[in-house]
């Protein structure tokens, strides 16, 4: 076989190669989303007519997530990640469980027996409460577990990492992506 037909045939397999990946492409590619420049967007009609398995981006550096349906973009929100010494975990993930109306087990406030906070943003596995106070969890609507403790839910967006490690998005974007992920809907957090 001649140099010429070596080179036509490595060159053929690797034109191969290059498209069957483009069968399997997986959101986790998809390096740099269309940016937008307001705080979120949402594309109700895209909601409905795009085809595809719901995915979500969140890109700790730009501090955005990106929801997908197939390959169309459907929303785009700034986000709030772990902050230093919390950071989020970069990685591919499923969703494994969603709660509408979850509460931390682990960070919240004291509250006394009339109801009054006592001390604010406490970590139950550092402080206990005095006598007469009882931990309240901190509120975390439309929670998406993707691993471990963390997970993707609404909460204060300040526009830099901020959170305990879970990923906040403002309360009208949590609620969009909690209606359109299921359990199992892939979650890739790259930094």
């Amino acid at each position: 076989m001649t140099k010429a037909a070596i080179h036509h045939i490595t060159a053929a397999l690797c034109a191969v190669a290059l498209m069957s990946g483009c069968a399997t492409h997986k959101p986790v590619q998809r390096l740099t989303p269309v940016k937008s420049k307001s705080a979120f967007t949402w594309d109700a009609v895209a909601e409905k007519t795009a085809k595809g398995p719901a995915s979500i981006i969140v890109n700790i550096t730009e501090q955005r997530a990106y929801f997908y349906k197939g390959d169309t973009l459907i929303g785009d929100t700034k986000c709030s990640s772990g902050k230093g010494g919390f950071d989020t975990p970069p990685g591919e993930y499923k969703v494994t469980q969603k709660d509408p109306k979850h509460e931390s087990n682990l960070y919240g406030d004291f509250v006394n027996d009339e109801g009054e906070v006592t001390k604010r943003n406490v970590d139950i596995s550092k402080q206990k409460p005095s006598d007469g106070e009882t931990f309240i969890g901190a509120k975390m609507p439309f929670y998406m577990r993707f691993t471990g403790g963390y997970g993707l839910h609404a909460g204060i967006v300040p526009n830099h990492p901020a959170s305990h490690g879970c990923v906040r998005l403002p309360r009208v974007m949590a609620e969009h992506f909690y209606k359109n992920a299921e359990v199992g809907t892939l979650i890739t957090v790259q930094k």
